[in-house]
């Protein structure tokens, strides 16, 4: 476990020292000229820098999350349970949505260019009506606390 910890500040320095060369190389290259290709080329590595970063991250998550899953099973059925709790109000919000194209001012543009369609327009109202049902549920939770200390009394 020492080992560990060793590497992951290796890892870690390796990290910052590559994020501050790229910010550094940027900032030197930096032109008031839009379509200068050498600023833009920097601008493309931060990009693509900023990704990798993004991407190691959500995995590592991932991976920490299925190992304390498999070391602790009594806390993962709790998260289990929520996660089951949050598909099945999708999933009741996605029956209750309608894939009907809304009517208002300059929404067919949008229709002729293909950005909406009723697929896009039943997965729109199915966010709505997940936040509506969330929303909902977070209000009842809320007025619950001081209701059952009222019964308790």
């Amino acid at each position: 476990m020492k080992n560990f910890g060793r590497i992951s500040l290796i890892v870690l320095v390796a990290i910052v020292a590559i994020t501050v060369i790229l910010l550094v190389s940027l900032m030197t290259n930096l032109s008031s000229v839009a379509t200068d290709p050498k600023m833009n080329t920097w601008i493309d590595y931060n990009l693509t820098w900023a990704y990798v970063l993004f991407f190691v991250a959500a995995g590592a998550a991932l991976l920490f999350a299925l190992y304390q899953m498999v070391t602790d099973f009594k806390s993962a059925k709790a998260v289990l349970g929520s996660v089951g709790f949050m598909l099945a109000v999708v999933v009741i919000a996605y029956l209750l949505a309608s894939a009907e194209l809304p009517k208002f001012p300059g929404v067919q543009k949008f229709i002729d260019n293909g950005t909406l369609t009723s697929n896009v327009s039943k997965w729109v109202d199915t966010g709505l009506i997940t936040t509506y049902f969330l929303l909902g549920i977070a209000v009842l939770s809320l007025l619950m606390g001081p209701v059952s200390k009222l019964w308790k009394r």
